[in-house]
């Protein structure tokens, strides 16, 4: 099983953000983590502040048995990466850090949302882990 996670803007500053909200790991020591919790899946990771560069892998999606995003801030006024998003035919996971809904009320917004196969929010870390467990779980109920 092979995997896309897309994180966008500010999620390489991790470790470095507001720790209540973000939690402690550094986007690299997140992305170790879900390569050792899911040692069975092949994971493809991608980071990038550049809405275009998203939309761009996003609408190339190849090989991949299922996607995960962290579209960071993008969530909430990046109506290109929705419909980018909307096209992907593989299952598709959303997650966020912290709880979008005990944020600011911009924040609460999250245009991807009811697009996602599943999602997860306000987990820190496990927010990954929950929305791949979910993602792989839906795959092996359709095999």
């Amino acid at each position: 099983m092979k995997a896309l996670i897309i994180n966008g803007p500010n999620l390489n500053m991790l470790g470095k953000r507001d720790k209540n909200h973000y939690g402690d790991l550094s986007l690299e020591m997140l992305n170790k983590k879900i390569v050792e919790y899911f040692s069975k899946i092949s994971f493809d990771f991608f980071q990038s502040n550049h809405e275009g560069e998203i939309i761009d892998l996003i609408q190339n999606i190849k090989d991949y048995d299922f996607l995960i995003i962290n579209p960071g801030g993008l969530a909430h006024y990046s109506v290109s990466l929705r419909d980018a998003f909307e096209m992907v035919k593989i299952p598709k996971g959303v997650c966020h850090l912290s709880n979008l809904s005990k944020r600011e009320s911009f924040r609460q917004i999250d245009l991807l949302k009811d697009l996602a196969d599943e999602y997860v929010s306000g987990k820190k870390e496990n927010s990954y882990l929950e929305v791949i467990e979910k993602i792989v779980l839906r795959l092996r109920e359709e095999e």
